[in-house]
């Protein structure tokens, strides 16, 4: 080989080496051993914050509507809001004054259902801003779309589990414990609504299940850790928190529990949801800070 071959060589190896160089900068990837194996580089995380255009407006809950836009009800200024992604804000007054509107959730309809905990009514809200109420013997809570085509929502004050349809139907159930106040609510994996059962302050809080019919079965938790909202995991199985117990509870859909502890002390985990990385993640109010469990 002459040595005008084995410079070019050397010339075109350094070249590979320094490309090879780029990438592993660019994406992340790290050689060791001799094997390549991807590293997760570190990034602070990008938070971007929307001021909502009506002062102390009262944010309480949030939901993807059927239009690809965030939806969320204003508590205090008794508006539905909506977000795009870019951060454009529209607001829709509630009809009636003073509703305090709390859950919400997208239905089945290509609408979105939100309550209105402080007026006795159930709002529909197209996503052009059309909305339309339906009276409800008693005040609702959460929200949630079922199964069964139908929204689900929960009345703490009245002890009850209600059912609307799209059309505006009401059918309301009897939770089988007095006193349950019946908080958070969501569609099981196993064709029912899942919801929890806080009894503040009393240390005997469970979740519950009820049947597309109104069949309710509930669960009593080992501690009593009054829990505040529920979802369906990326397992199959319910998760849900329970804020003065600061733990994360899992239940099968037959009802067996399993509690996890949360590192961070009297941290008040609330709010739940599945995350589309096959993990959970929650809020935890009193410690600031948002929280990953993995469904091992």
């Amino acid at each position: 080989m002459s040595d005008h071959t084995v410079r070019s060589r050397r010339v075109q190896l350094a070249v590979l080496m320094a490309f090879a160089a780029a990438v592993t900068l660019v994406l992340g990837v790290t050689t060791v051993g001799g094997a390549t194996a991807a590293v997760a580089k570190a990034h602070p995380p990008t938070i971007v914050e929307y001021a909502i255009p009506t002062a102390n407006g009262g944010p309480a809950e949030i939901v993807t509507g059927p239009d690809g836009n965030l939806w969320f009800p204003e508590r205090s200024s008794d508006k539905i809001g909506r977000i795009s992604t870019s951060g454009t804000f529209t607001e829709f007054a509630i009809p009636t004054a003073a509703s305090g509107p709390i859950g919400i959730a997208a239905g089945p309809d290509g609408n979105l259902w939100f309550t209105e905990s402080a007026a006795n009514k159930i709002g529909r809200i197209t996503p052009s801003g059309t909305i339309t109420e339906f009276t409800v013997p008693t005040a609702g809570f959460t929200i949630t779309a079922g199964p069964d085509g139908n929204l689900w929502f929960t009345e703490a004050l009245g002890n009850k589990v209600g059912r609307i349809t799209p059309s505006g139907t009401v059918t309301e159930f009897d939770v089988p414990s007095p006193n349950s106040e019946p908080g958070g609510i969501t569609a099981g994996p196993d064709g029912n609504v899942w919801f929890t059962e806080e009894y503040k302050g009393k240390g005997t809080g469970g979740i519950a299940r009820i049947t597309p019919s109104g069949t309710i079965v509930e669960f009593r938790l080992p501690d009593g850790g009054e829990p505040v909202r529920i979802t369906t995991g990326p397992d199959g199985n319910l998760w849900f928190t329970e804020r003065y117990a600061n733990k994360i509870g899992k239940s099968t859909p037959a009802g067996v529990v399993t509690e996890f502890s949360l590192p961070t002390t009297k941290s008040e985990p609330v709010g739940i949801t599945s995350g589309r990385d096959g993990n959970v993640w929650f809020t935890e109010r009193a410690g600031n800070r948002i929280g990953r469990i993995t469904t091992a």
